[in-house]
């Protein structure tokens, strides 16, 4: 109850009230914490040695990655000389002053949309290096239609696949989706660098050797099986070979120091422990700092380990239930789905233009939202491009199903939480006790179609 100006209160009011009050309190709160669907739905292997070995079967097709390329304006364009060792035919190859002259020898075209940049049937006389833009591989139906292959984008190549045939003819036509500019090289230039250089002579001949060996579907060193005979044929003996350089995953570390004054631990500790609630925030921080590591660290991280065969871009620009459905099928047992809360929402907004409705699937009492089944889980810590693109992860998870899998230790001394340690340091002249905190983890792809990506999947809401 209000008084006047210059009257006296009758009663104790509450703000003196509060000084011998018991304030009911809350624990420190932190606005970081995620759900961190990430390492909540990934198997974790414990690596008791400490280093992860993934054995495959030998593989003799040799994958393809991304060409870098530098644009500093219009026609200030080039190649990044080392990352031609991303195209087949010169994986491995180290001379850098080779690749210097081979990167010499390409130079910008720029394109507008509709344009078409080879035309099926036509000699191959060049190879190509997308350095921005977005183009349509198309070819001629079963029924005479034009009919659209897949998508190509930014550091994608074509043409290079031919270097090794006679007279190569395109199989396909390419033509622009939107505005661009692709890097072209001529073949002759590559043959003339290939006749004055003995080093990369017989680098491409090994490559040569080595596509035209028996292999299966996925490239793996041909398997000999007799079926479908009768009587008593001679069966040819086989085996099974495997890489005789199989990678190997480290674990590696999120650490921090956290420092208590011994009078904060010592006189301020009722209701709730100093200690334990500094403790709690920081091992937060650390799994926060986890799970961005497990997703875009370069050397570890799923992001930048997915097989570049496992890459497409969108049809379109935003992410499509066509999109989503072609992820989707390059893999079996798909089990779960990751991408950006912003990309759900502009996949969501796509499936409200079709009449569409998404589903839901029940993860652990929580309700996820589904497609075809498969639980989409938000994650902030997937980028957002300045250009409000970004990427959609499909994987299938487990050792038993040869997915993904988290990596980590248990058991490791003063353990506090599984593959995370908390060691006490000193106590400095100051009164201040250290404690180190640390965590172990990694991630694994076991084969290439484990993980994949939709990349360029374009989140800005249209105008309306």
């Amino acid at each position: 109850m209000s008084t006047e100006q210059g009257e006296k209160p009758l009663s104790l009011g509450t703000r003196a009230a509060r000084n011998l009050a018991t304030t009911t309190k809350t624990r420190p709160q932190m606005q970081a914490i995620t759900s961190r669907w990430l390492l909540r739905m990934l198997p974790w292997v414990d690596v008791a040695g400490g280093t992860y070995r993934v054995n495959r079967r030998l593989t003799h097709a040799v994958g393809r990655g991304r060409v870098g390329v530098v644009q500093d304006g219009a026609d200030d364009v080039w190649i990044i000389p080392e990352t031609l060792a991303e195209l087949p035919v010169l994986r491995g190859f180290g001379d850098l002053d080779v690749l210097g002259a081979i990167a010499s020898t390409f130079t910008a075209r720029h394109f507008q949309a509709g344009q078409v940049i080879v035309e099926a049937g036509a000699p191959v006389t060049e190879t190509f290096v997308i350095a921005h833009g977005r183009l349509n591989r198309l070819s001629t139906g079963q029924y005479g239609g034009t009919v659209t292959l897949g998508v190509i984008a930014d550091g994608d190549q074509f043409g290079d696949e031919a270097l090794e045939q006679d007279a190569p003819r395109w199989p396909y036509s390419v033509r622009a989706a939107t505005a661009g500019t692709v890097m072209v090289s001529p073949r002759q230039e590559f043959q003339r660098l290939i006749d004055g250089s003995p080093a990369l002579r017989a680098h491409v001949q090994r490559y040569l050797e080595g596509t035209r060996r028996p292999v299966n579907k996925r490239g793996e060193a041909a398997v000999e099986v007799a079926a479908g005979h009768v009587g008593e044929p001679h069966l040819d003996g086989t085996f099974v070979d495997y890489e005789l350089n199989p990678r190997e995953y480290e674990l590696s570390v999120s650490q921090t120091i956290l420092r208590v004054h011994t009078r904060v631990a010592d006189l301020y500790n009722d209701p709730m422990n100093q200690f334990e609630e500094q403790l709690r925030l920081t091992i937060h921080e650390i799994r926060e700092r986890q799970e961005w590591e497990m997703l875009n660290n370069r050397e570890f991280g799923l992001l930048h380990n997915a097989d570049y065969g496992q890459r497409i871009n969108t049809w379109s620009g935003p992410p499509t239930p066509d999109d989503l459905d072609d992820l989707i099928s390059m893999r079996r047992k798909t089990r779960l789905l990751l991408a950006h809360p912003k990309a759900i929402a502009a996949f969501f907004r796509e499936c409200n233009k079709r009449g569409l409705a998404v589903g839901s699937a029940n993860v652990n009492g929580h309700e996820i939202p589904a497609w075809r089944g498969i639980p989409i889980f938000p994650c902030g810590k997937i980028p957002i491009t300045d250009g409000h693109t970004t990427s959609i992860v499909a994987m299938r998870t487990g050792e038993e199903d040869q997915g993904v899998v988290g990596l980590h230790q248990v058991g490791i001394p003063e353990e506090y939480e599984p593959s995370l340690n908390v060691r006490f340091m000193e106590t400095n002249d100051q009164a201040v006790m250290s404690y180190l905190v640390s965590a172990y983890y990694s991630t694994a792809i076991l084969v290439p179609d484990a993980i994949g990506i939709l990349e360029n999947a374009d989140i800005a809401a249209p105008r309306s």
